[in-house]
């Protein structure tokens, strides 16, 4: 069984494109990149962790569109860290759980990793090597060393890893804030 991350699918929303520079040439085509990316990796086994922003736009808002896409998601366990632009329509799909938050254990030592749609400055188990996964910023920010955005903006359009993620995260900056919150000055 693996874990796999992603955010801000924002399936339906065609502004997206224009505002993120996405290289689709409509949002049907953006969705069928994003699923066929999806099932390219994630078996049945595997837990799908969408952290925020499943949908967006009139689409989000639109109960069959959003059952056709979700129904399209590989079948594995799919779980929905609820984003800004995750409505009640979007919650209510068939969900094997939906939260605000989540620590999920993960990585060669099963550290909880605390998943939240919006980059965090410190968390639990922070100081005890866990990584935060994150979306929102899109493109704008791929975190720090141990705050990294999963979206699918930064990782070519692709659900990944814990794996991938770290390798990241090692050669992300400190994030110049931590000190000012935790008593640590160094991550390991």
């Amino acid at each position: 069984m693996t874990n796999w991350y992603t955010a801000d699918t924002h399936f339906g929303h065609e502004n997206v494109i224009r505002f993120c520079d996405r290289p689709f040439r409509s949002a049907s085509h953006m969705d069928g990149i994003l699923l066929e990316n999806m099932w390219k990796v994630v078996k049945p086994e595997d837990d799908l962790w969408i952290i925020g922003d499943f949908a967006f736009g009139a689409p989000a808002k639109d109960a069959a569109y959003l059952q056709q896409v979700f129904g399209q998601l590989p079948r594995a366990r799919k779980h929905l860290i609820v984003g800004n632009h995750d409505g009640d329509l979007t919650q209510s799909l068939d969900w094997t759980s939906v939260s605000l938050m989540a620590e999920v254990p993960d990585g060669p030592k099963k550290q909880r990793n605390t998943l939240c749609h919006y980059p965090m400055i410190t968390w639990n188990h922070a100081r005890r090597e866990a990584l935060q996964l994150f979306g929102h910023v899109h493109n704008n920010w791929r975190g720090s060393r141990n705050s990294v955005n999963v979206g699918v903006d930064v990782w070519d359009f692709m659900p990944v890893t814990y794996d991938d993620i770290a390798r990241r995260a090692r050669k992300l900056p400190i994030n110049k804030h931590w000190s000012d919150v935790e008593h640590r000055k160094e991550l390991n």
